[in-house]
Protein backbone atom coordinates (compact mmCIF):
# COMPACT_ATOMS: atom_id res chain seq x y z
CA UNK A 1 0.00 0.00 0.00
CA UNK A 2 1.45 3.33 -1.08
CA UNK A 3 0.97 6.63 0.76
CA UNK A 4 1.70 10.01 -0.80
CA UNK A 5 2.12 12.77 1.78
CA UNK A 6 2.49 16.42 0.77
CA UNK A 7 3.71 19.17 3.09
CA UNK A 8 2.08 22.45 4.05
CA UNK A 9 0.27 24.00 1.08
CA UNK A 10 0.85 27.77 1.29
CA UNK A 11 -1.82 30.02 -0.17
CA UNK A 12 -3.01 30.23 -3.76
CA UNK A 13 0.49 29.68 -5.20
CA UNK A 14 0.76 26.43 -3.29
CA UNK A 15 -2.69 25.27 -4.38
CA UNK A 16 -1.88 26.07 -8.02
CA UNK A 17 1.45 24.25 -7.74
CA UNK A 18 -0.33 21.26 -6.29
CA UNK A 19 -2.77 21.20 -9.20
CA UNK A 20 0.07 21.42 -11.71
CA UNK A 21 2.16 18.60 -10.28
CA UNK A 22 -0.34 16.13 -8.84
CA UNK A 23 -0.98 14.18 -12.08
CA UNK A 24 2.73 13.41 -12.49
CA UNK A 25 3.17 12.62 -8.79
CA UNK A 26 0.28 10.17 -8.87
CA UNK A 27 1.63 8.56 -12.03
CA UNK A 28 5.10 8.18 -10.50
CA UNK A 29 4.15 6.93 -7.03
CA UNK A 30 0.77 5.23 -7.69
CA UNK A 31 -0.59 6.16 -4.25
CA UNK A 32 -3.46 4.29 -2.68
CA UNK A 33 -3.83 7.12 -0.17
CA UNK A 34 -2.93 10.79 -0.63
CA UNK A 35 -2.63 12.96 2.50
CA UNK A 36 -2.02 16.71 2.22
CA UNK A 37 -1.33 19.22 4.98
CA UNK A 38 -3.54 22.23 4.27
CA UNK A 39 -3.14 24.39 7.35
CA UNK A 40 -1.68 27.30 5.35
CA UNK A 41 -3.92 26.89 2.31
CA UNK A 42 -6.19 29.92 2.78
CA UNK A 43 -4.22 33.11 2.20
CA UNK A 44 -1.15 31.55 3.81
CA UNK A 45 -2.79 30.88 7.17
CA UNK A 46 -5.57 28.44 8.02
CA UNK A 47 -8.10 26.66 5.85
CA UNK A 48 -11.61 27.35 4.61
CA UNK A 49 -14.25 25.10 3.11
CA UNK A 50 -13.46 26.53 -0.33
CA UNK A 51 -9.72 25.90 -0.12
CA UNK A 52 -10.26 22.44 1.37
CA UNK A 53 -12.54 21.49 -1.51
CA UNK A 54 -9.91 22.75 -3.94
CA UNK A 55 -7.31 20.48 -2.34
CA UNK A 56 -9.69 17.52 -2.48
CA UNK A 57 -10.41 18.30 -6.14
CA UNK A 58 -6.67 18.11 -6.78
CA UNK A 59 -6.35 14.60 -5.40
CA UNK A 60 -6.30 14.63 -1.60
CA UNK A 61 -8.01 11.81 0.26
CA UNK A 62 -7.33 13.31 3.70
CA UNK A 63 -6.33 16.84 4.72
CA UNK A 64 -4.34 17.42 7.91
CA UNK A 65 -3.95 20.75 9.69
CA UNK A 66 -1.88 22.41 12.44
CA UNK A 67 -1.45 25.52 14.54
CA UNK A 68 -3.44 27.75 12.13
CA UNK A 69 -6.47 25.43 12.18
CA UNK A 70 -8.75 28.03 13.75
CA UNK A 71 -7.56 31.11 11.85
CA UNK A 72 -10.87 31.40 9.94
CA UNK A 73 -13.88 31.35 12.25
CA UNK A 74 -16.31 30.73 9.39
CA UNK A 75 -14.64 27.33 8.83
CA UNK A 76 -15.53 25.96 12.28
CA UNK A 77 -18.79 24.30 11.22
CA UNK A 78 -17.05 22.81 8.19
CA UNK A 79 -14.34 21.33 10.43
CA UNK A 80 -17.03 19.66 12.53
CA UNK A 81 -18.83 18.28 9.49
CA UNK A 82 -15.91 17.26 7.26
CA UNK A 83 -15.09 13.57 7.60
CA UNK A 84 -11.62 13.73 6.06
CA UNK A 85 -10.27 17.05 7.32
CA UNK A 86 -8.52 16.56 10.66
CA UNK A 87 -6.85 18.91 13.14
CA UNK A 88 -4.36 18.03 15.89
CA UNK A 89 -5.93 15.42 18.14
CA UNK A 90 -4.20 16.79 21.24
CA UNK A 91 -6.20 20.02 21.06
CA UNK A 92 -9.14 20.29 23.49
CA UNK A 93 -11.79 17.70 22.72
CA UNK A 94 -14.53 20.34 22.60
CA UNK A 95 -12.76 22.36 19.91
CA UNK A 96 -14.12 22.20 16.35
CA UNK A 97 -12.99 19.28 14.23
CA UNK A 98 -11.60 15.83 14.90
CA UNK A 99 -8.08 14.52 15.37
CA UNK A 100 -8.03 11.32 13.34
CA UNK A 101 -9.88 9.40 10.67
CA UNK A 102 -9.84 5.79 9.45
CA UNK A 103 -10.09 5.30 5.68
CA UNK A 104 -9.93 2.28 3.38
CA UNK A 105 -6.93 2.33 1.06
CA UNK A 106 -5.13 -0.42 -0.81
CA UNK A 107 -7.20 -3.10 0.85
CA UNK A 108 -6.29 -1.85 4.34
CA UNK A 109 -7.98 0.26 6.99
CA UNK A 110 -5.57 3.15 7.50
CA UNK A 111 -5.81 5.54 10.43
CA UNK A 112 -4.51 9.05 9.78
CA UNK A 113 -3.63 10.92 12.98
CA UNK A 114 -2.79 14.62 13.32
CA UNK A 115 -0.76 15.72 16.35
CA UNK A 116 0.73 19.03 17.48
CA UNK A 117 4.03 19.48 19.22
CA UNK A 118 4.11 21.31 22.55
CA UNK A 119 7.62 22.78 22.39
CA UNK A 120 7.07 26.28 20.98
CA UNK A 121 3.44 25.53 20.10
CA UNK A 122 0.27 25.34 22.19
CA UNK A 123 -1.73 22.16 22.64
CA UNK A 124 -3.93 20.89 25.44
CA UNK A 125 -2.25 17.50 25.85
CA UNK A 126 1.10 15.81 25.34
CA UNK A 127 1.45 14.33 21.85
CA UNK A 128 3.05 11.27 23.41
CA UNK A 129 0.10 10.61 25.73
CA UNK A 130 -2.38 11.40 22.96
CA UNK A 131 -0.67 8.96 20.61
CA UNK A 132 -0.84 6.22 23.25
CA UNK A 133 -4.55 6.83 23.83
CA UNK A 134 -5.36 6.87 20.12
CA UNK A 135 -3.39 3.71 19.37
CA UNK A 136 -5.19 1.91 22.20
CA UNK A 137 -8.54 3.06 20.83
CA UNK A 138 -7.60 2.06 17.27
CA UNK A 139 -6.61 -1.48 18.25
CA UNK A 140 -8.48 -3.82 15.91
CA UNK A 141 -9.87 -0.92 13.87
CA UNK A 142 -6.84 0.00 11.75
CA UNK A 143 -4.30 -2.11 9.88
CA UNK A 144 -1.83 0.76 9.58
CA UNK A 145 -1.40 4.21 11.14
CA UNK A 146 0.04 7.38 9.61
CA UNK A 147 0.97 10.34 11.83
CA UNK A 148 1.37 13.95 10.69
CA UNK A 149 3.31 15.54 13.56
CA UNK A 150 2.97 19.30 13.24
CA UNK A 151 5.77 20.53 15.49
CA UNK A 152 8.29 23.34 15.86
CA UNK A 153 11.51 21.65 16.94
CA UNK A 154 13.31 18.69 15.42
CA UNK A 155 14.13 17.19 18.82
CA UNK A 156 10.44 16.71 19.65
CA UNK A 157 9.78 15.25 16.21
CA UNK A 158 12.70 12.82 16.43
CA UNK A 159 11.66 11.80 19.93
CA UNK A 160 8.10 10.99 18.84
CA UNK A 161 9.44 9.03 15.88
CA UNK A 162 11.49 6.83 18.19
CA UNK A 163 8.61 6.57 20.67
CA UNK A 164 6.25 5.27 18.00
CA UNK A 165 8.76 3.13 16.12
CA UNK A 166 7.25 -0.27 15.40
CA UNK A 167 3.77 0.94 16.40
CA UNK A 168 2.83 3.05 13.36
CA UNK A 169 3.63 2.99 9.67
CA UNK A 170 4.96 6.55 9.52
CA UNK A 171 5.66 9.71 11.49
CA UNK A 172 6.10 12.64 9.12
CA UNK A 173 6.82 16.13 10.40
CA UNK A 174 5.28 19.35 9.15
CA UNK A 175 5.13 23.04 10.19
CA UNK A 176 8.69 24.33 9.70
CA UNK A 177 8.36 24.35 5.88
CA UNK A 178 11.98 23.27 5.36
CA UNK A 179 12.60 19.69 4.17
CA UNK A 180 15.04 17.73 6.30
CA UNK A 181 17.57 15.14 5.16
CA UNK A 182 16.77 12.49 7.79
CA UNK A 183 14.10 10.46 5.99
CA UNK A 184 14.51 6.76 6.75
CA UNK A 185 12.77 3.66 8.06
CA UNK A 186 13.57 3.25 11.74
CA UNK A 187 14.65 -0.19 13.05
CA UNK A 188 11.14 -1.12 14.20
CA UNK A 189 9.63 -0.42 10.79
CA UNK A 190 8.32 3.15 11.11
CA UNK A 191 9.06 5.56 8.26
CA UNK A 192 10.26 8.86 9.70
CA UNK A 193 11.24 12.34 8.53
CA UNK A 194 11.49 15.45 10.69
CA UNK A 195 9.89 17.69 8.07
CA UNK A 196 8.71 17.02 4.52
CA UNK A 197 8.82 20.73 3.61
CA UNK A 198 6.16 22.94 2.07
CA UNK A 199 4.19 23.35 -1.13
CA UNK A 200 4.74 26.98 -2.03
CA UNK A 201 7.19 29.56 -3.33
CA UNK A 202 10.87 29.00 -2.55
CA UNK A 203 11.58 32.64 -3.49
CA UNK A 204 10.24 33.53 -0.05
CA UNK A 205 10.67 33.13 3.67
CA UNK A 206 8.72 29.94 4.36
CA UNK A 207 6.16 30.87 1.70
CA UNK A 208 5.82 34.54 2.74
CA UNK A 209 7.06 37.41 0.57
CA UNK A 210 10.63 37.76 1.72
CA UNK A 211 10.65 41.57 2.05
CA UNK A 212 7.68 41.37 4.44
CA UNK A 213 9.28 38.68 6.60
CA UNK A 214 12.58 40.55 6.69
CA UNK A 215 10.85 43.80 7.69
CA UNK A 216 9.06 42.02 10.53
CA UNK A 217 12.30 40.53 11.81
CA UNK A 218 14.29 43.76 11.40
CA UNK A 219 11.77 46.09 13.01
CA UNK A 220 9.86 43.82 15.39
CA UNK A 221 6.72 45.60 14.20
CA UNK A 222 3.46 44.12 12.86
CA UNK A 223 3.65 43.46 9.11
CA UNK A 224 0.93 42.05 6.86
CA UNK A 225 2.11 38.79 5.31
CA UNK A 226 1.24 37.78 1.76
CA UNK A 227 2.02 34.49 0.05
CA UNK A 228 4.99 34.68 -2.30
CA UNK A 229 4.36 33.59 -5.87
CA UNK A 230 7.69 32.80 -7.55
CA UNK A 231 9.54 29.48 -7.88
CA UNK A 232 6.80 27.22 -6.49
CA UNK A 233 7.80 23.70 -5.50
CA UNK A 234 5.81 20.77 -4.16
CA UNK A 235 7.48 18.84 -1.33
CA UNK A 236 6.55 15.63 0.42
CA UNK A 237 7.31 11.95 0.80
CA UNK A 238 6.15 8.66 -0.67
CA UNK A 239 5.88 5.75 1.76
CA UNK A 240 5.44 2.07 0.99
CA UNK A 241 3.57 0.14 3.68
CA UNK A 242 3.57 -3.65 3.87
CA UNK A 243 0.84 -6.06 4.95
CA UNK A 244 2.00 -5.91 8.57
CA UNK A 245 1.18 -2.20 8.70
CA UNK A 246 4.80 -1.06 8.85
CA UNK A 247 6.96 0.69 6.26
CA UNK A 248 9.29 -0.81 3.69
CA UNK A 249 10.53 2.53 2.37
CA UNK A 250 10.23 6.31 2.43
CA UNK A 251 11.23 8.55 -0.47
CA UNK A 252 11.22 12.32 0.16
CA UNK A 253 10.74 14.46 -2.94
CA UNK A 254 10.91 18.09 -4.11
CA UNK A 255 9.27 18.87 -7.45
CA UNK A 256 9.17 22.24 -9.25
CA UNK A 257 5.67 23.28 -10.26
CA UNK A 258 6.77 24.92 -13.51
Amino acid sequence: MNILFIGDVVGSPGRKGLAATMPDLKEKYSPDLTIINGENAAGGMGITEKTARNIFDNGADVITLGNHTYRHRDAYDFLDEAERVIRPSNYRKGNPGKGHVVVEAGGMNVAVINLSGTVGLRAAHSPFDEADALLADLEGKADAVFVDFHAEVTSEKVALGWYLDGRVAAVCGTHTHVPTADGRVLPGGTAFISDVGMTGARDSVLGVKKEQAIERMRTDMPVRFDSATDDVWVMGAAIEVNASGLADSIEPFMVPAA
